[in-house]
């Protein structure tokens, strides 16, 4: 086969890829350009929802944070001289008042974000500082149900002292035990088996003896323990 011949059979071949690549791509071209379509709309959905979710994140932090500020803000003390500028309230209730409402709109618009659901715990707070009950016990049983093992915590013991204000003892008791039985950093074990011992000091001072004397020997070295002691000792 002399050169010239084989010079055109490669012109031929390479004519006959180039017609089958541009076939298939005739073929598959509008599946390509949904595919790329598909690909773009995605990525402009997701550069979307990270860029609302870190502003709605920022205006949670920002309302929390304030409320935070203000629920921090030192009491007043008899007799104490107030500075110019300085910012003090007279009672926790007045505190309570104030920075209430802003906990209650971190949570009841970004209750998805975490800062919501701790907002919901410091709303719990702040009504049963104003006395207000019923809506302690929702802000806080909400807080309860976040997902949030350390949060849920405290909102059980904050929930508990409302129970045990409200002369709902049993319900007390049911919540004091759920955080022994699952201790978190935010609450150890200890301190719900404290304030168990409390409530049962007039109703069955035989357990809260039993609670105190195990809190004893088992956290010794800690404020806990100390308390424990005290309480068997007879202390305040």
């Amino acid at each position: 086969m002399d050169t010239q011949t084989r010079h055109a059979l490669k012109q031929d071949r390479f004519v006959e890829a180039t017609a089958s690549g541009l076939d298939w791509l005739q073929d598959h071209r509008r599946n390509a350009i949904i595919a790329s379509i598909t690909v773009v709309v995605l990525a402009a959905l997701i550069i979307t929802g990270v860029l609302v979710y870190n502003s709605r994140s920022e205006k949670a932090q920002a309302l929390f944070g304030q409320a935070m500020d203000i629920y921090n803000t030192p009491l007043a003390q008899p007799g104490q001289e107030q500075l110019p500028g300085e910012k003090l309230y007279p009672t926790a209730a007045a505190r309570a008042k104030a920075a209430n409402p802003l906990f209650v709109q971190a949570a009841d618009h970004y209750n998805w974000l975490k800062t919501g659901k701790n907002a919901e715990y410091f709303a719990g707070l702040t009504y049963l500082d104003m006395g207000q009950t019923a809506s302690a016990e929702k802000e806080l049983d909400e807080a309860i149900h976040s997902g949030n093992g350390e949060l849920e915590a405290l909102a059980k013991m904050a929930l508990a002292g409302l129970y045990r204000q409200t002369g709902r003892d049993d319900q007390a008791v049911a919540l004091y035990q759920q955080v022994i039985k699952h201790p978190t950093l935010t609450v150890p074990a200890s301190a719900a088996k404290l304030e168990l011992a409390g409530l049962y000091e007039i109703k069955n001072p035989a357990e809260a003896k039993r609670l105190y004397a195990e809190v004893k020997d088992q956290d010794k070295g800690t404020a806990a323990a100390q308390i424990a002691a005290q309480k068997l000792a007879g202390g305040k």
